[in-house]
């Protein structure tokens, strides 16, 4: 141990301001990497088109994230060591062996509270404002560090590869998608985010990854029109439709040989009959097929984003659906696509449309058996699973391997499935509860 007179001279005091410089660089590269990392993009980019050099700075910075991290992480390990060294050299001039032990206890907590914790807790509650404001520094730390880091990526992908890890720069790309969902459903989870926004959002999301054959109307369900009908009764139908748009067929349901719009029906008679005071009997020569426009055919593996593109682009609200054989499979619409983002939309036609789901006092829900399971998750909070089925009814016969009878009682998924009814081989209405 030196003499206190020796030991406490000028290279004393200048080697304890260096240490504290280091200490300073230490914390601002730590608070860089937070801010950096943390920074919402998104934020960063409004902030970039609003004029912000900084904001555009740090977008261009994080587009390679490796890199960025590499250099900030280089930095601060470089000024720390240097820290560390010449503290454990200027304790032990100052207190001998022991000096060691004193400067890794001074030395831990400087670090830990200064150049750690503080300047990361500052950081990641300001992360978009830290991010501009550093970087214009860390650019440079970054461009001076480059050669070094890019070899130290050979080196560190290289040994990943030898234990089968490949690295993919594009994957935070990918994962944006992912990113929004899982903050909305934590924004919903605290009360930040009502769930009608969170479902609109997650729908829209949803479109590239869903067909149409999951929200089609099945043919079982679609109401046609029969060329052959007599011009009376195809009139009385489509009165009383509830769709202004009805497909038709020939000879058999199958043979679809166009579209007909009520509006175009009517016009098309009244014309014929020659206005109001004209004669009924010219309608025994109508021929629908003169009046009905040309089908449209959509093949059901057409994913519901570019379904509505496509109906965007023609201009048409309605299409026949096919099977990889060109069977019919059903029709879909541009409100069936819109209702996945906004949920049900009814009007004064569809007086039952919103009640697929009604909740009994003891907890059991009765369902439409129709009822997609995407639909009942949204309208219940559930998480039944849709890759096998894509109707409430489907997902028990799947599970059940046979078409239940009414009565019948079954639990999967953590949920009693009651048949309440049923019409030939479909299952109409069922009663469900989720089991504790």
């Amino acid at each position: 141990m030196d003499d206190p007179s020796t030991a406490f001279d000028a290279a004393f005091y200048m080697t304890g301001g260096t240490i504290l410089m280091l200490l300073v660089l230490s914390g601002f590269f730590s608070g860089s990497e937070t801010a950096l990392t943390a920074a919402s993009r998104g934020k960063l980019r409004s902030q970039a088109d609003k004029g912000s050099k900084g904001a555009q700075r740090a977008l261009d910075i994080t587009d390679d994230n490796e890199r960025l991290i590499g250099s900030v992480l280089l930095g601060n390990n470089l000024v720390n060591i240097l820290a560390t060294s010449l503290a454990t050299a200027l304790f032990t001039r100052a207190f001998g062996e022991s000096g060691v032990a004193v400067a890794t206890l001074v030395m831990t907590l400087l670090v830990l509270i200064f150049a750690e914790v503080l300047p990361k807790t500052y950081a990641i509650t300001n992360s978009e404002t830290a991010a501009s404001l550093v970087s214009r520094p860390i650019s440079i730390v970054v461009t001076v560090f480059s050669p070094i880091v890019s070899a130290v990526r050979l080196l560190v992908r290289g040994v990943l590869r030898v234990f089968g890890v490949q690295i993919d720069p594009d994957s935070h790309i990918m994962a944006v998608r992912e990113e929004i969902a899982g903050a909305l459903h934590l924004g919903h989870s605290e009360g930040v985010v009502e769930k009608e926004d969170r479902d609109r959002i997650l729908g829209a999301l949803d479109l590239g990854d869903r067909t149409v054959e999951e929200i089609m109307l099945h043919r079982s369900g679609i109401e046609m029109i029969n060329a052959a009908d007599d011009p009376q009764s195809i009139l009385e139908q489509c009165l009383k439709s509830n769709h202004t748009r009805l497909p038709v067929y020939q000879d058999e349901q199958e043979n679809i040989i166009g579209v007909i719009h009520a509006k175009d029906l009517l016009r098309a008679m009244y014309k014929i009959i020659g206005g109001p005071d004209g004669d009924a009997s010219a309608l025994k020569d109508f021929d629908i097929s003169d009046v009905a426009m040309a089908p449209y055919f959509v093949p059901e593996t057409t994913t519901l984003d570019d379904q509505m593109r496509q109906f965007l682009r023609i201009r048409s609200h309605f299409a026949l659906v096919v099977d990889e054989y060109g069977s019919l499979q059903g029709l879909i619409t541009l409100e069936d696509i819109l209702e996945e983002i906004v949920g049900e939309i009814t009007d004064e036609f569809d007086p039952d449309a919103e009640h697929q789901v009604q909740r009994s006092e003891d907890g059991h829900y009765f369902v439409d058996g129709a009822m997609t399971i995407r639909d009942l998750n949204r309208a219940t909070e559930w998480n039944l699973p849709d890759e096998e089925a894509n109707t409430v009814a489907g997902l028990v016969i799947h599970e059940a391997q046979m078409i239940p009878t009414v009565g019948q009682v079954f639990s999967f998924h953590n949920f009693r499935f009651e048949v309440m009814q049923r019409e030939g081989n479909r299952i109409t209405a069922l009663r469900i509860k989720a089991l504790d």
